[in-house]
């Protein structure tokens, strides 16, 4: 169980506060509690590598003292992340020193404790999980680099997720700077403590070259949270020696288990106390033991009237088994084909390095996507089977591009994989649920192959509107690189690193063309079949004009900008102007559909008959043609083209 209550922590002004000849700090993690035992870790920082004094090891619970006992900690399960900032104040000298501390930090620790990377700059994310792998670890932090902004806190979140929850946890955390993302700093700061806290996850904090009073009382707030520390650093050799310390902590554990006389409940005080070679310590902190043992129930006396029991709510529980069963079933598959698709996915940032990189010269910067593992066998078998099925039909060509313009990480035998076990759980999903399979099965099936496209046209429709939304202003912002001075390429290659998405992705794989000798306009074309945008074509349209006419391509540009910013301003009143439309449209389409399934479920005799009688059959024929009929003409009245 969790302990709760703060824990009793130094914060280290220098990083040669703990000396060797002062007593080492301390503090309590993974504490866990049981009927008649407490266990827990304690951790020493001190210059050296120190070792508790079992004999002098004592343990109070609540000021009364308890049989304890303690040993060197070998097989304990631990877990550290290193958090560091990538921010554009950290500079290039900034990241040689975490490069550099990162490596005395790997060299130092323990060969069990498994070590992750998370990095924060504009944004936050785990770059590593906690891997034994000492190489891959140091792979990911010589590929880093330092720009943006900081969001601190969302970086400290990420931490603590990904520690999880079991084991001796632990944080090295690394800035030059407080949160600069955060809309309602104070807020995310207090949240973020509050999670470290409750996770009981022991932050180290190597404050680097910075006095800003909001950083230092940030940094000073997660380090006292449980228990850690705060080192201050101004060159490269104070952010090793932190970086040791906190690496050479770890060597510094002890496990306890102390003996309780009985059962407890509730939170109590725990005090450890004794000596680390010849130095005395001691520690208190409060642990919640749970609720309280339950009363027996007292039985009946022989001779005394029974007592009828109240209902038992077991009798609904075979209504309940279908909605159970199928929501087992469903989560097994979807774990299933996660775990199999898994090692295929990437990030963002990884799809658009993998796709830069694929045109230039390797380059000794090593990204995420080097340290995951293979795909399984098994998945590969089951793409390849995709591959071989996907190709040569007709659809093939129509899917790849949607799947392209929803930016998804997905090959077309990947799709392939995905759609089959959509339509075998909606399939058992439909048997389960409708009670009867004959209905159930193509009925899910049937939703289960239709839902998977519905999805991706949407996912695409929408990345394709964001597209035509924010073309505009990437236009203006590629006009003013033209105005001072900038040539086409050189503005282009500042829209894709400061233009909002999904502009700027998809300029930048332009660029990646361009570099393998396509054509720059050629190139941008290809932006324009990838998106379908009418507006990407007219401004492809004015460069080629331009290119083959001459003219101020910057005033184009900008006359091209405010064209499709008027024609974006008119077709807004448009929707605005056919809203009521669209929505008595939905309703009227979604009106018998939901009027079907709520019969399934309050009269199902009743609405049977429209497939167990011919006249029924009919009758259901003739209301899906003409439900069909009706859709296709209400879209027509209410899409205006603009």
């Amino acid at each position: 169980m969790l302990a709760v209550g703060a824990s009793a922590g130094l914060l280290l002004g220098t990083a040669s506060a703990a000396s060797a000849d002062s007593a080492p700090i301390v503090s309590i993690s993974d504490v866990k509690t049981s009927g008649s035992t407490v266990q827990g870790v304690l951790t020493f920082r001190s210059a050296g590598v120190v070792q508790v004094d079992e004999g002098t090891f004592v343990a109070a619970i609540d000021g009364k003292a308890t049989p304890a006992s303690i040993t060197k900690a070998t097989h304990i399960d631990r877990t550290a992340m290193l958090v560091i900032d990538t921010s554009g104040s950290m500079g290039a000298p900034g990241m040689a020193t975490v490069r550099a501390a990162t490596k005395s930090y790997l060299q130092e620790a323990p060969a069990d404790v498994r070590i992750g990377v998370v990095t924060f700059a504009d944004t936050a994310g785990v770059d590593l999980k906690p891997t034994e792998n000492r190489s891959a670890v140091q792979r990911v932090v010589n590929g880093l680099a330092s720009r943006g902004d900081t969001s601190l806190y969302a970086a400290v979140q990420d931490a603590v997720a990904a520690l999880g929850t079991e084991g001796d946890r632990s944080i090295v955390l690394l800035s030059d700077g407080g949160d600069t993302v955060s809309k309602n700093r104070q807020a995310e700061l207090g949240r973020t403590t509050e999670a470290v806290r409750k996770a009981g996850i022991r932050v180290d904090v190597v404050r680097f070259r910075t006095n800003d009073p909001d950083a230092s009382a940030a940094l000073s707030q997660f380090a006292g949270a449980s228990g850690g520390s705060v080192i201050a650093a101004d060159n490269a050799e104070a952010v090793g020696a932190a970086f040791q310390t906190a690496a050479r902590a770890l060597k510094s554990q002890a496990a306890f288990q102390i003996q309780l006389p009985a059962p407890l409940g509730g939170a109590h005080a725990i005090r450890l106390s004794g000596t680390v070679q010849g130095q005395p310590f001691s520690i208190s902190q409060k642990v919640d033991f749970g609720a309280a043992a339950a009363v027996p129930t007292p039985q009946t006396p022989r001779g005394s009237p029974s007592v009828a029991s109240p209902p038992s709510n077991l009798a609904m529980a075979p209504s309940r088994m279908p909605w159970i069963a199928s929501s087992i079933l469903g989560v097994a598959i979807f774990l299933l084909a996660f775990g199999i698709l898994t090692p295929k996915l990437q990030t963002r940032r990884e799809r658009r390095l993998a796709t830069i990189e694929a045109y230039v010269a390797p380059i000794p910067v090593m990204s995420r996507s080097e340290t995951k593992g293979h795909p399984a066998p098994l998945s590969e078998q089951l793409v390849d089977l995709g591959e071989r099925a996907m190709k040569g039909r007709k659809s093939t060509a129509r899917t790849l591009e949607l799947i392209n313009r929803a930016d998804l990480p997905l090959k077309a035998g990947e799709w392939f994989v995905l759609t089959v076990i959509a339509v075998v759980v909606g399939a058992a999903l439909g048997a389960i649920l409708a009670g009867t399979p004959a209905l159930g099965l193509p009925l899910g099936a049937i939703l289960g192959a239709v839902l998977p496209q519905l999805t991706l046209r949407i996912l695409a429709s929408r990345r394709a509107s964001a597209f035509e939304r924010v073309l505009p202003q990437s236009l203006l912002l590629v006009s003013t690189g033209l105005k001072s001075g900038f040539g086409l390429p050189q503005a282009l290659d500042s829209l894709s690193r400061d233009g909002a998405e999904p502009v700027a992705k998809e300029v930048s794989r332009a660029l990646a063309e361009t570099r393998i000798g396509t054509d720059i306009a050629d190139a941008l074309d290809h932006v324009t079949e990838r998106m379908g945008s009418k507006a990407m074509s007219m401004a492809v349209m004015a460069i080629r004009i331009q290119r083959e006419v001459g003219g101020n391509l910057a005033e184009t540009l900008e006359t091209t900008a405010h064209t499709l910013r008027e024609r974006e301003a008119l077709y807004r009143q448009v929707r605005t102007l056919s809203a009521e439309g669209r929505l008595s449209s939905y309703i009227l389409i979604g009106l018998p559909i939901g009027l079907f399934f709520y019969m399934l479920g309050v009269n199902y005799g009743y609405v049977s008959l429209l497939w167990t009688t011919g006249i029924g059959l009919g009758m259901l024929a003739g209301g899906i043609i003409m439900l069909g009929l009706g859709i296709v003409w209400m879209r027509k009245v209410v899409r205006i083209e603009v």
